[in-house]
């Protein structure tokens, strides 16, 4: 099985489960999660905490929904679909003519087969969902609406990792797992972060720490920067924000506030080699959690990379974000993505040309002796790396300079290391430099 299959069935197993901003729906997920992950650590912040401006809201539970016609018959069912009822719906159990059902119901006369993703988080009103083509099929009549739910005094999940590193410097990643079934926008985030971090603890040896978030969008990152927003600014050299990774249509790129970050810079040139085509935002097109990890006061080094970004493709928020739109092709390349920005990351150097002008790579046999394209081109991306291997400019920085992807250059570097034409530093003293500077802006 591919890793993108493999996603793809962690897809499949979580999408019936009604998540929200709390409740049984993200703990059975983060339960899952944890058998993928066995160092998750799953975490409840009480309803009623403060988080700077914020509080936990109340926990909200729903056992069934449903509306019935004037013959008994289910029109309308939660169980049929968790996105027909709208999330943090108050309970209700009263017979009402249509009319009046019609001020809670909601459907999108634009998309009219899709059900939409609607959520009454902080005002208390109960509603359900339905296609414009079922609402328009509803026939004049008295209907009874029922929810079985209830608000209380709970808490709110969030699942934590670490996986620690050589230094005490780490890379977040952060996803949010508060959608119901929906594909693109809420499981490829959990299910590629999950990839991810099997692939990081696998590995042998890891220059970075790593703490791995899986929270409810906003009020989550909100509370969880409200218990550790010190100890973030201090170690959080670059982070990502994971969502809408999953679909075959299109990469994406939404930069940090201040847009220059080693996040950014990575993930630019990730982006370039893997689809020059990409579409490329702005911070004021921001709609996730790089709101609160880059806000003013907070300015964590965090950008996202995705697929087709939220809120721009017709799917987005119904019923039509589902496990078709999501491909396994879809998620490995989401996956891949984000492993190489990782990978850039953990072996960017600063590396140092040790012999004046060019050195003889013929006679330590670096240089091919037979001319073929491939051939040509790495014997050029190797003289390009000595000529710029200063011990000022990393290899990040070179990689860019020469329009190579770094990944093919890190083997060439360890070559002529071995035969001792560079030396090697690393480079997170340059870049702790960059950053301090980076914040004082």
């Amino acid at each position: 099985m591919t890793p993108g299959e493999a996603m793809h069935a962690l897809a499949r197993r979580l999408w019936p489960l009604n998540r929200s901003l709390s409740g049984d729906g993200v703990r059975q997920t983060l339960a899952i999660l944890s058998e993928y992950l066995p160092g998750l650590r799953v975490h409840e912040i009480p309803s009623g905490s403060a988080c700077f401006d914020w509080t936990v809201p109340r926990e909200w539970r729903v056992r069934e929904a449903w509306v019935k016609n004037a013959a008994g018959e289910k029109v309308i069912d939660f169980a049929a679909n968790n996105l027909h009822l709208m999330g943090y719906s108050t309970p209700v159990d009263a017979e009402m003519p249509l009319a009046e059902l019609q001020a809670h119901l909601h459907s999108l006369p634009e998309s009219p087969d899709a059900i939409p993703y609607v959520t009454s988080y902080y005002k208390e009103r109960w509603g359900f969902c339905v296609s414009q083509r079922q609402r328009e099929c509803l026939p004049p009549g008295n209907y009874r609406a029922h929810i079985d739910s209830e608000l209380f005094a709970g808490s709110l999940s969030y699942g934590e990792l670490r996986i620690p590193g050589e230094t005490d410097r780490e890379i977040l990643l952060s996803t949010y797992v508060c959608h119901p079934s929906m594909a693109n926008n809420e499981l490829s985030g959990p299910c590629v972060v999950t990839w991810l971090a099997r692939w990081l603890l696998e590995q042998p040896t890891r220059r970075y720490g790593y703490r791995i978030l899986f929270l409810p969008e906003t009020i989550g990152s909100i509370c969880y920067l409200s218990r550790h927003l010190e100890e973030l600014k201090a170690r959080v050299a670059a982070g990502f924000v994971v969502s809408c990774v999953g679909d075959d249509r299109a990469y994406s790129y939404l930069p940090s506030r201040q847009g220059d970050s080693l996040a950014d810079r990575v993930a630019l040139h990730v982006l370039r080699h893997t689809d020059p085509a990409f579409q490329r935002y702005t911070f004021l097109d921001r709609g996730s959690d790089e709101r609160q990890y880059c806000s003013p006061g907070v300015d964590l080094p965090v950008c996202s990379l995705m697929r087709s970004k939220y809120a721009t493709y017709p799917e987005y928020h119904t019923s039509l974000d589902d496990l078709n739109l999501v491909t396994p092709a879809g998620l490995e390349g989401g996956y891949m993505a984000l492993r190489r920005a990782l990978e850039c990351l953990e072996q960017d150097c600063i590396p140092r040309a040790t012999t004046p002008c060019e050195p003889q790579l013929g006679k330590r046999g670096l240089y091919p002796t037979l001319s073929t394209r491939e051939s040509g081109l790495q014997a050029r991306d190797m003289m390009n790396l000595l000529a710029y291997a200063d011990g000022h400019h990393s290899l990040l920085e070179i990689a860019e300079i020469i329009q190579a992807p770094m990944w093919t250059l890190v083997p060439l570097a360890g070559k002529l290391a071995e035969h001792g034409l560079l030396e090697i530093r690393r480079t997170e003293d340059k870049e702790k430099e960059k950053e301090n500077s980076w914040k004082k802006t």
